[in-house]
């Protein structure tokens, strides 16, 4: 079946699991729609399809009202032609402050070869690109959030409330005050939502997040997930609750600094694994052998709030227990985090690296480990997890941990981890044949055990 029969039959059938997928567009009225969108279909001689919706925004329709493109999950579908452009498309949605060159040098490429590249795969330029999702998040904010226009601004990578009113007049003929509809009561904390592509196995991601959190920094109940964080020297507090009903999380996010917000939100979903392509993923696990009775459905991958967290976490976890490394992380975090009146954050590089660790009752070799790990850290912040390798006492494992929760990587196989040297034994799985989602293996693994 090729792709666009496939979006005319999930079109029709309004299928939840392709929301996010692609967009229909409506020639007759110029407005994009999500699939899953309740109005009335329209015929399919009067609708075309994109990938995303900045693509469709640069072809002169409008968002929806209704179904709210802005508010769907995003597709990841479309990034496997380019690990560059897949990296671009991301630092473009969560650095909205930073320019096109600022952005390609940390992609390590040229400016022009960045555009040449981004226009290549995406059809339209960076700064397009860049522009539309700041109008496609302004847009969700308006609709889910409860920021005055000029917060939502300056969140948005927009110098001024003008500037923002004028560019959603250009782009989506509709003025911000015409999008929020309804008046919201102004307050410091910020509302919102953010969907996911149904089934989503909270239960899964729950117990997951429960047997690993840390006293003091998360908090886990039936129907949410709650941590206090650091980003860019801010001290900062989320909860996320679990809305099955609506296929959403409502987020609710205690931050001073409001330019921040897209980098959170990002973050957010990532440790949520909202974006999954659930279908793709199911079908890869039942093709290397895990038996369909002990499928997990809707599996996410639970993230860690940064590398360095992810880093202590593995090389405190090597070779003991779940419980006893969490006991130790939690020791860690009592003794060196910053604590504030009903808050503690987790221990920066820097306090790590000037402590000797004496307190951790673990080997020598291995509290070694950890300062040395930190002190690497304090000085390569945006440093590459596989540089870890030439930290003596950090290992292949510890590095694909890192990968796998630190910075949610899909293709994450943990051959040399005990647990699923022993599933491997039970279960008959070639893992080669979940590619490219074998971190959701790793995780289907651990579940079953």
């Amino acid at each position: 079946m090729s792709d666009l029969q496939l979006y005319q039959q999930a079109r029709l059938s309004r299928d939840p699991r392709f929301d996010g997928h692609f967009f229909v567009a409506v020639k007759t009225t110029k407005i994009f729609c999500r699939s899953i969108c309740p109005a009335n279909l329209p015929l399919e001689k009067n609708v075309e399809y994109f990938v995303l919706a900045q693509q469709a925004m640069q072809q002169g329709y409008r968002p929806c009202l209704r179904c709210r493109p802005d508010s769907a999950p995003k597709s990841y579908a479309w990034q496997g032609t380019a690990t560059t452009v897949a990296r671009a498309s991301q630092l473009l949605h969560t650095h909205l402050d930073l320019s096109i060159r600022e952005i390609a040098e940390k992609l390590g490429i040229g400016e022009r070869y960045f555009r040449q590249l981004f226009r290549a795969h995406i059809g339209l330029s960076p700064k397009q690109f860049q522009l539309y999702a700041q109008i496609l998040l302004a847009k969700q904010l308006l609709h889910h959030s409860n920021l005055s226009i000029e917060q939502l601004a300056q969140s948005c990578g927009f110098n001024s409330a003008r500037r923002l009113q004028m560019q959603m007049k250009k782009l989506c003929n509709l003025s911000p005050s015409q999008v929020r509809q309804k008046k919201r009561p102004l307050e410091q904390d910020i509302r919102l939502t953010i969907a996911f592509r149904a089934p989503y196995d909270w239960p899964q991601v729950r117990e997951f997040f429960a047997l690993r959190a840390i006293a003091g920094i998360e908090q886990v109940s039936p129907n949410s997930y709650a941590r206090f964080f650091c980003l860019e020297n801010e001290q900062a507090w989320f909860e996320a609750e679990y809305d099955e009903l609506h296929n959403r999380f409502k987020l609710h996010i205690k931050l001073n600094n409001i330019t921040l917000l897209p980098k959170v939100i990002a973050n957010i979903e990532r440790m949520l694994d909202v974006n999954a392509d659930v279908h793709a993923i199911t079908q890869r696990l039942l093709l290397s052998g895990v038996p369909p009775e002990c499928l997990n459905v809707g599996l996410r991958l639970p993230g860690v709030w940064n590398t360095f967290e992810a880093g202590c976490r593995a090389i405190l976890g090597q070779q003991i227990s779940v419980k006893a490394a969490i006991n130790l992380l939690t020791l860690l975090s009592a003794t060196l985090g910053e604590k504030q009146v009903d808050a503690l954050y987790f221990p920066s590089p820097s306090v790590v690296a000037a402590s000797d660790l004496s307190f951790l009752k673990m080997p020598l070799s291995r509290r070694n480990t950890l300062q040395a790990f930190a002190q690497w850290f304090e000085h390569h912040p945006q440093g590459d997890i596989s540089e870890w390798l030439n930290i003596k006492g950090v290992g292949p494992w510890t590095v694909a941990y890192a990968q796998l929760r630190g910075i949610s990587l899909p293709d994450v196989w943990l051959l040399s981890d005990l647990v699923i040297k022993n599933q491997l034994k039970k279960y008959p799985i070639r893992p080669e044949l979940a590619q490219p989602w074998r971190s959701y293996l790793t995780l289907q693994l651990w579940t079953l055990a």
